[in-house]
């Protein structure tokens, strides 16, 4: 009598990459989620709040002016001698050469007034006031 063999049967598993495709897409939307949450680093001011409040997406040269009257330019300090030459400095950087200025809320009416002057002479051609959306 002839012995056949017996074909052994080769077992192919197959990795279900289906729960690992979502664990990726989900890690990924957390990220993308997380990243537009991102406080913007810098000098703590309390800004006035307003009902007409935008976001700006430009391209700006920020002024913070903090609850102690010290003023900064891109989170640097400056001083107020020296705040038209640095104005002067940096706004060739930036395309629109438009300059946001953010004040404590407890600052001086007169101190943001001089330094919109300041900006302006420096070459300023559009100036805002950051405000906080009210709730």
């Amino acid at each position: 009598m002839i012995k056949l063999k017996k074909s052994q049967k080769s077992t192919v598993s197959l990795i279900d990459l289906a729960p690992m495709t979502d664990m990726v897409f989900q890690v990924l939307l957390f990220f993308i989620i997380s990243s537009s949450f991102v406080v913007e680093p810098g000098i703590k001011v309390n800004l006035p709040k307003s009902q007409t409040s935008e976001l700006q997406v430009q391209q700006k040269l920020v002024i913070t002016i903090d609850k102690s009257q010290q003023v900064f330019v891109d989170n640097k300090p400056v001083s107020i001698d020296q705040l038209e030459d640095k104005i002067k400095l940096l706004l060739p950087y930036y395309q629109d050469k438009i300059v946001v200025i953010r004040a404590d809320e407890s600052v001086p009416h007169g101190l943001v007034v001089k330094i919109m002057d300041i900006s302006k002479t420096a070459g300023a051609q559009k100036l805002a006031i950051a405000t906080e959306k009210k709730e």
